[in-house]
């Protein structure tokens, strides 16, 4: 993975209270966080979170732990969307 974007909230509850949101957004955050921190793969990120929720992460490099990183994030995202469908949509596309 060499990008990766979200958009939009999840709907699943009120604003503040929708946990879809909530676990999309702690492993989206945590996985940005650990590239930079632990990987040292520093990801250009771009976000917006008045508008709708917006992040756009590119990575300027890879390394096995970044991968590794990357990995565990889609591996939450999968699980998330197998038990809450309706609510997120993931798309393995080009970005």
């Amino acid at each position: 993975m060499t990008a990766f974007t979200m958009t939009g909230h999840a709907g699943a509850g009120d604003y503040g209270e929708d946990i879809v949101c909530a676990a999309v957004s702690v492993l989206a955050i945590t996985a940005v966080n650990s590239l930079d921190e632990i990987a040292d793969a520093t990801p250009t990120v771009e976000s917006d979170d008045d508008n709708g929720g917006y992040l756009h992460v590119v990575m300027p490099t890879h390394n096995a732990a970044a991968d590794t990183i990357l990995a565990s994030f889609v591996l939450g995202l999968t699980q998330v969307a197998q038990k809450y469908s309706q609510f997120i949509t993931i798309s393995d596309g080009h970005f």
